[in-house]
């Protein structure tokens, strides 16, 4: 199966144990625990015991160059969280059923960071991951609109949970995307995205369903990594005319990712690009630096509609070691300034890489680049290629013809180089 990279093929087994005896152990016993709906990424998986920055260790002691995993967004195993984190769990970890000044003072402190583009007094919503926030955002649209109709691109992703990955065409195919969806085709020049919007909610009218709320993931990263999304505030206008909201996904752009600036009023989210004011915003991934947290920032009175039709609670959401975890995190990003770094390294790597002649296209806006080949085996065979060298990297797009490219935010100029020099290697000639 062909995805963010070659998977491994468990058919394959008899071959990998020839190769590395223990490695073949330890995936069949995986396999056993597991079971077979999980994967491992690459044809001889990789097993990591430790991580330091934009760098991971094997088992071997072998140092791997991680151009890949957006999650731990201020680096592998970061001293500052990680003495956050374990601060916190020696100490107390309840629910938000408590009073907690914490949870408080950190629901204030990033809701400061959206420079007023929510409105006044918007409000913050914690859940454990980036599904649950998407999910939990399609039930606050639905409360405040009345509709159910949801609009996304064509390959995008939201998440896993049986609501939101009925809207995630890129996880099951346009099959499994459920009645009251449709799908636009991404923002691209020469497009139109406001006229698809529109037909979307005609189509969606016919059907019976008014509309809930146009969801996008602000770098369209399952797209083919889109940073520029021309004509996405046209088509917000269609939408809020319609009567439905606006979520922007900011789990994969948001927190200084696409290197805005960390001290101007929402600069650290991907929907200041488009000049976009939301009136849902999901985040995830990065937000506890690999520690599981995640969110909704909504306009007031979008929450309170939403409280009117019951009460909201989360086990885990907003608990005290996942706010230590989040604000750690959120105040290494401002004081290390890496939506700066982002900004710096990933413009160099943009002009580097318009320097191959094997990319017919090049996209990027801080450190979330997307680098396009001519197709899915091109892109592929390089993904394998640098493997062979130990950097990480993986593909997206709908032909999956596209290197991805969003580590660390950490990321130095030698980590820089020593991607472009493993490209150079490993792109066709």
């Amino acid at each position: 199966m062909a995805g963010p990279t070659t998977y491994f093929d468990p058919a394959d087994l008899p071959a990998l144990a020839e190769r590395d005896p223990r490695a073949a152990a330890l995936v069949a016993r995986r396999i056993a625990a597991l079971g077979p709906a999980y994967r491992l990424f690459y044809r001889d998986p990789v097993e990591f015991v430790r991580g330091d920055g934009a760098h991971l260790i094997d088992r071997d002691g072998h140092d791997w160059l991680d151009a890949y995993n957006n999650v731990p967004s201020v680096g592998h195993a970061h001293p500052r969280v990680a003495a956050a984190i374990a601060a916190q769990a020696a100490t107390l970890t309840t629910h938000t059923r408590y009073l907690d000044e914490a949870t408080i003072r950190y629901a204030e402190d990033l809701l400061g960071t959206l420079g007023g583009a929510l409105g006044d007094d918007p409000n913050a919503m914690f859940t454990c991951t980036g599904s649950e926030a998407n999910d939990l955002a399609l039930r606050i649209a639905v409360a405040a609109t009345g509709g159910r109709g949801v609009i996304v691109t064509e390959h995008a992703y939201h998440g896993v949970t049986t609501e939101v990955a009925a809207i995630s065409p890129s996880l099951g195919g346009p099959e499994s995307i459920a009645p009251w969806v449709r799908m636009v085709p991404p923002p691209r020049a020469g497009g139109d995205l406001a006229a698809d919007v529109r037909a979307a909610l005609d189509s969606l009218a016919a059907a019976g369903y008014a509309p809930a709320a146009l969801v996008v993931d602000t770098i369209f990263a399952s797209d083919g990594v889109l940073p520029d999304a021309p004509g996405l505030p046209e088509a917000v206008a269609v939408v809020r005319a319609a009567g439905g909201l606006v979520v922007a996904d900011e789990v994969q752009p948001g927190f200084g990712r696409l290197g805005g600036d960390a001290a101007a009023p929402g600069g650290l989210w991907g929907f200041t690009r488009h000049g976009l004011r939301p009136d849902l915003v999901t985040l995830g991934k990065p937000m506890g630096n690999g520690y599981p947290v995640a969110g909704v920032l909504g306009r007031a009175e979008h929450i309170a509609a939403f409280a009117a039709r019951g009460r909201y609670f989360n086990t885990f959401g907003g608990n005290p070691v996942a706010i230590a975890a989040a604000q750690s995190t959120l105040d290494v990003v401002r004081d290390e300034d890496l939506p700066g770094n982002a900004r710096r390294v990933g413009a160099r790597l943009v002009e580097a890489l318009l320097g191959f002649d094997a990319f017919v296209d090049v996209r990027g806006a801080g450190l979330f680049i997307g680098a396009e080949l001519d197709s899915e085996d091109a892109a592929l065979d390089v993904v394998a290629r640098l493997r062979e060298r130990r950097i990480l990297i993986a593909t997206a797009g709908a032909d999956n013809a596209t290197l991805k490219i969003r580590p660390p935010l950490c990321f130095t100029d030698a980590d820089a180089d020593r991607l472009l020099d493993g490209l150079a290697a490993a792109l066709p000639r």
